[in-house]
């Protein structure tokens, strides 16, 4: 069964890049391009793409409202990649925030595009850059901290949320914990119901907000 990705980017020439590294793989298939953020959401619901590849920086509509309005408007929503030139960027983290699953750089190699389409749209495992760490610890807030603590996570469900921060999948969870992987699956789901949060990525980004886990 392919993924199904949906490209977003203003630069004709980025998109027309990403379509012939993506449609080299058997397993995945682009079926729809945006030039521009506003495109996005009727695009989605036209398509039901599983992946939205989203470049940030975007004249009309950028990709964090534009990944805001997938999620606001559109059940069950795809997986978001953020596409973007620089790493160390604060609309990036916005973006991650906004419910974005995962970051990739547009200089990154061909394998690494590929790898990352796949991660999330599995959801098995993080793709959170070591900046964004340091930039969420950084905007940490007392509420942040409040609904971490009210969250009462267990000490096993507390080192899974740790072993998640380090983009561990649930198979390489299960390995380090000597459990069954549907063992892991039960208790990230459980951080991700106690946290109030969608995925992997939020769940994270709440964990260094909060201060439960302070970048390295």
């Amino acid at each position: 069964m392919s993924i199904t990705v949906l490209l977003a980017d203003d630069e004709p020439l980025v998109r027309a890049g990403l379509r012939a590294v993506l449609e080299a793989q058997p397993d995945i298939e682009v079926v729809g391009e945006a030039g521009d953020g506003a495109a996005v959401v009727p695009l989605v619901r036209g398509l039901r793409p599983d992946v939205v590849a989203m470049d940030v920086r975007m004249p009309l509509l950028d990709g964090i409202e534009a990944t805001r309005q997938v999620l606001r408007h559109v059940t069950p929503p795809p997986k978001i990649l953020v596409v973007t030139t620089f790493e160390n960027d604060e609309y990036v983290y916005q973006a991650l925030q906004a419910g974005a699953d995962g970051f990739l750089l547009k200089r990154s190699r061909p394998a690494e595009i590929v790898h990352a389409v796949r991660v999330v749209a599995t959801g098995d495992s993080l793709l959170f850059p070591a900046s964004m760490r340091s930039m969420a610890a950084r905007y940490g807030t007392p509420g942040a901290r409040s609904a971490m603590e009210r969250a009462a996570l267990t000490e096993r469900e507390s080192t899974v949320l740790r072993l998640m921060a380090r983009g561990l999948s649930n198979a390489e969870i299960a390995t380090e914990l000597v459990v069954g992987t549907e063992t892991v699956k039960s208790h990230v789901r459980a951080v991700l119901s106690k946290l109030d949060v969608r995925d992997r990525t939020q769940a994270v980004i709440a964990a260094y907000e909060s201060g439960f886990i302070q970048p390295e």
